[in-house]
């Protein structure tokens, strides 16, 4: 049963805060829940709901429980698009080996960082897009890459660029006609807590967490035209089990396993 998911504003809503609330409302089909000075927790505890604080810029997304809210910044995306567009090796994109013109699906959207790489690399010629579980989550970074207010290039059209899709994926998947996607990737909640990524906490908290099966490497491999790329800790077992060829990064926590085509 999915848990209630209400709508409020700021602490002092200007008109921005509240046509962004009427926004998510429609959205969302959620209830539009007054401030009217309570907190956060107060009312997600009163309402036993998710909530979505609809800011003067900004979404935030506080899941039941969690102590701080989940919203869109491009920061991670944009430190690995700058060392990209120095010509500096990306793991993500040497596992994928994207070229200009191809098609990326990603399975696990997440807070959008692989997509947008992906969409830097495949130009306006190919095609990204991202899948995400959760209907908030899919809300916040939906809407983030279609309104950050960014003076940076490329990382404004690479947002612009992406297809973001409230979708399981198995279910998205199976809808799909097979060698309809160069790639396809995917990078589920690690099954082991990464410490140093602090920064996804919020994320780990709002997001759904559904693990690796067979049925979703087989669809994958059947939608793939080129290849699968899996990310997983590096002490995953998924590798050998699914019949990924790993790439070892002995420096890393996390490492890349491929099926090629």
């Amino acid at each position: 049963m999915c848990r209630l998911t209400i709508v409020t504003t700021a602490g002092r809503p200007d008109d921005a805060s509240l046509q962004l609330a009427d926004f998510a409302r429609n959205e969302l089909e959620a209830e539009i829940v007054p401030r009217q000075k309570r907190s956060v927790k107060n009312l997600a505890d009163n309402y036993d709901a998710n909530v979505i604080v609809a800011g003067k810029n900004r979404y935030e997304y506080y899941a039941k429980g969690a102590d701080a809210p989940f919203f869109f910044h491009p920061n991670s995306s944009a430190f690995r698009l700058k060392r990209v567009a120095r010509g500096e090796q990306e793991p993500l994109l040497t596992a994928c080996d994207l070229q200009q013109g191809d098609s990326f699906l990603d399975c696990t959207l997440g807070i959008g960082s692989d997509c947008l790489l992906a969409a830097f690399v495949v130009g306006v010629q190919g095609k990204v897009t991202g899948l995400e579980a959760d209907r908030n989550v899919a809300f916040i970074v939906k809407n983030g890459m279609q309104t950050y207010d960014t003076t940076e290039l490329p990382l404004t059209a690479c947002m612009r660029n992406i297809e973001v899709i409230h979708a399981d994926a198995l279910e998205f998947l199976r809808q799909q006609p097979s060698n309809s996607y160069d790639v396809v990737y995917m990078d589920p909640m690690f099954e082991q807590v990464i410490e140093e990524s602090s920064n996804f906490e919020a994320l780990r908290h709002a997001g759904s967490h559904i693990a690796l099966s067979a049925a979703w490497v087989d669809e994958a491999i059947r939608v793939a035209k080129k290849r699968v790329v899996l990310k997983a800790h590096y002490q995953s077992e998924w590798f050998e089990l699914y019949g990924f060829k790993r790439d070892i990064r002995l420096t890393s926590k996390f490492h890349y396993g491929i099926i090629q085509k």
